[in-house]
């Protein structure tokens, strides 16, 4: 092990500006850890670089993590369904806010992170475990804080940047921001769109090779284009921001979305694209009003916020007769309201004392207009509910000393008509040493998760009875610090964790013909996480930066077999690698900056038991990317030129079964920022 970790530290690369290494970059000194925020006593945290957040401005929130993280990034394909999951538990398990609302979609209770651009996302930070009830409550798994930022601008800014990238794909980017004194507003626009049929191989079909006497000979794979997968997404950010300078703040963001994109068909497909339309349309807003309130040694808040979300889906197939006819049309609205107040107060440089409570009421309808009844006409088969949701935690932070801090947290929520019992989260740490800035870190926490509206109420095969999923984690981890200012600098930690959750919700097939969810499952999921960041100046001019991640998460079943046959007690759950790892690195020199990307993912069995002799597994997969950049100075405007080889290998890979990943392929950017006087 203490080979591994340090191969580890002496491999793992990151990310630095170039924008930043152009105008000489200094290397910052060691904070000590005995000025750590008293907020994030205890705190197991990872907290993106911004500009990992802007490396490559088309990619989303899923690109992002996949490659800057340890969590497991789940993709359908490009331009489609992208999930996150923490330590082993599944999508619904991680908690998403966005500048302290939920997003999460309370029908699937999961976060598509496709549909985020990171161009929007200004600070991002991952709760791990038990870190997360800091936040808010139902994270088994963790959550994912994303929030914005006010432009920090003097006068008028614009930036623009074109993207142009393999299978036409185009992606605009637009932000204009105005600030003074009190006043600061940005606008931004992404746009993207493409037909996305890239070539893969099918390894699901093979071709035959005959000879003049129509024997088969040989076998091979063919190759397909990803059919029916085009995409037009637009994304609307509007920002404004008052500061009255005498501690008040008050803010407003925006953020509208509008999505065009097919559902590509599987590989295991021998239709003809054709032949049928396989849809799916988004409209959706959120809205947030706050006012920030900050004294010497005191904090008060409030928001207030709405999400507005349409999603269509539409299945339609040529009947013989040339004629495209519905299968299915699938229609949701989801309207959820949301209001949060909080407060912070310190004592001294010993206490801090939070306390906050959160409301989310969600108004949902659900239809699929297209079932036909046995008298011929056409049913509304779906639900329509509404559920109020409330979130409430004080804390207490208590610092005796610079070398030790404890944080006690209370939490209690209610979904419904039903609350949870009090959910206790307690955190220690304490620097063991000064020189090397080596820190232990300790917490433990109980949470609860409630099943979705989906899970209770969708038809057919809602399941009314279930109950709640729960579980303990436990986490333990050790950190440090070195270097020296404008030389180098070295940090890393390295987390250990272990988790048990009851009566885990899993969607089965019935004898009726149609799935069900049920609590079936007690889950043991526990592993390491590894994690180091290493920066040096080999010269004036040229700064080498390495980062990279590592996780180890077993997660296992260990409830009790439904069934003589059932043969998933004591196996990994599907479709979580037990293995990943990221590594990423930089070099820059003057204006040029050089960055590679690397990503593993190891085996993932697609089915509970783990068997291979039917739909098999995932096998590993590595994957690299690499980035070369240009910045440019003129009397008028900044200037970037950028071009990216995604999947520089070329790797045959699938992240879900039967959906094709894209190989090899190619991106250019130009981006233009002018110059305006005050």
């Amino acid at each position: 092990m203490k080979r591994l970790i340090i191969g580890l530290l002496l491999l793992m690369p990151g990310l630095l500006p170039a924008q930043r290494l152009a105008r000489g970059l200094r290397i910052p000194e060691v904070t000590i850890y005995g000025k750590r925020p008293m907020k994030d006593i205890g705190v197991q945290k990872t907290k993106m670089d911004s500009v990992a957040l802007k490396e490559n401005i088309a990619l989303s929130m899923a690109d992002v993590l996949t490659f800057n993280s340890s969590i497991f990034v789940k993709s359908y394909g490009r331009a489609t369904l992208s999930t996150v999951a923490f330590r082993g538990t599944s999508p619904s398990h991680t908690q998403v806010t966005w500048n302290g609302m939920r997003i999460n979609n309370p029908m699937l209770g999961m976060t598509d992170f496709s549909m985020i651009p990171s161009y929007f996302i200004d600070d991002a930070s991952l709760l791990h475990g038990t870190s997360s009830v800091n936040e808010t409550g139902g994270g088994l798994g963790g959550a994912v804080k994303l929030s914005t930022q006010p432009a920090d601008a003097d006068g008028f800014g614009l930036q623009y940047i074109q993207g142009i990238g393999s299978f036409k794909t185009f992606d605009e980017f637009l932000r204009l921001t105005y600030g003074d004194d009190h006043w600061q507003t940005s606008t931004r626009v992404v746009y993207s769109s493409s037909p996305n049929d890239y070539t893969y191989r099918n390894h699901d079909k093979k071709e035959n090779i005959y000879d003049e006497y129509m024997n088969i000979v040989d076998q091979y794979y063919p190759k397909e284009k990803n059919k029916s997968g085009a995409f037009k997404d637009l994304h609307v950010l509007q920002e404004i921001y008052y500061n009255t300078r005498k501690g008040d703040r008050f803010g407003m963001n925006a953020w509208f979305i509008q999505s065009n994109r097919e559902l590509p068909m599987l590989t295991t497909d021998y239709g003809n694209e054709n032949d049928f339309e396989n849809r799916q349309r988004e409209l959706t807003f959120r809205g947030i009003l706050s006012w920030d309130h900050l004294h010497e040694n005191w904090k008060i808040a409030a928001k207030g916020g709405y999400i507005h979300t349409q999603m269509k889906y539409d299945y339609k197939r040529d009947a013989g007769n040339g004629v495209m006819t519905s299968m299915t049309r699938s229609r949701s609205k989801v309207n959820t309201f949301y209001g949060q107040a909080e407060g912070e107060y310190y004592i001294g440089r010993k206490w801090l004392f939070t306390a906050n409570a959160a409301v989310h009421q969600h108004f949902v309808e659900s239809r699929d207009k297209n079932i036909i009844r046995q008298d011929g006409n056409k049913a509304i088969v779906g639900y329509s509910k509404g559920r109020t949701e409330l979130s409430g935690a004080a804390s207490a932070k208590w610092q005796p000393t610079e070398r030790i801090g404890m944080s006690l947290v209370l939490r209690e929520e209610m979904y419904g008509e039903s609350w949870t019992p009090l959910i206790p989260a307690f955190f220690i740490d304490g620097i063991l040493s000064k020189k090397g800035n080596v820190m232990i870190k300790t917490s433990v926490s109980r949470n609860y998760r409630f099943p979705t509206l989906n899970d209770l109420y969708f038809l057919p095969g809602g399941n009314p009875d279930l109950k709640r999923e729960s579980g303990w984690t436990y986490d333990v981890g050790a950190s440090f610090a070195i270097g020296k200012e404008n030389v180098y600098s070295l940090s890393g930690s390295i987390n250990w964790f272990d988790s048990h959750v009851k009566d885990w919700i899993l969607w089965l097939p019935t004898t009726k013909g149609f799935f069900s969810p049920r609590n079936i499952k007690d889950v043991h999921a526990y592993g390491v996480e590894l994690e180091s960041d290493f920066t040096v100046a080999l010269k004036k001019d040229l700064q080498l930066t390495l980062n990279g991640t590592m996780s180890w998460t077993p997660s296992i079943n260990e409830g009790e077999p439904m069934t003589p046959a059932d043969r998933s007690v004591g196996k990994q759950l599907p479709y979580v690698p037990e293995w990943s790892s990221t590594i990423t690195g930089r070099i820059a020199w003057k204006r040029w900056s050089l960055l590679y990307k690397w990503c593993y993912y190891s085996e993932r069995f697609t089915m509970s038991s783990n068997d291979i002799s039917l739909t098999g597994k995932l096998p590993p997969y590595f994957m690299n990317n690499l980035t070369i950049e240009k910045g440019i100075t003129t009397k008028w405007a900044e200037l970037s030129l950028k071009g990216a080889i995604n999947n520089l290998f070329d790797e045959e890979y699938l992240s879900v079964l039967s959906r094709p990943m894209p190989g090899i392929n190619f991106e250019f950017f130009v981006s233009i920022t002018p110059k305006f006087s005050k």
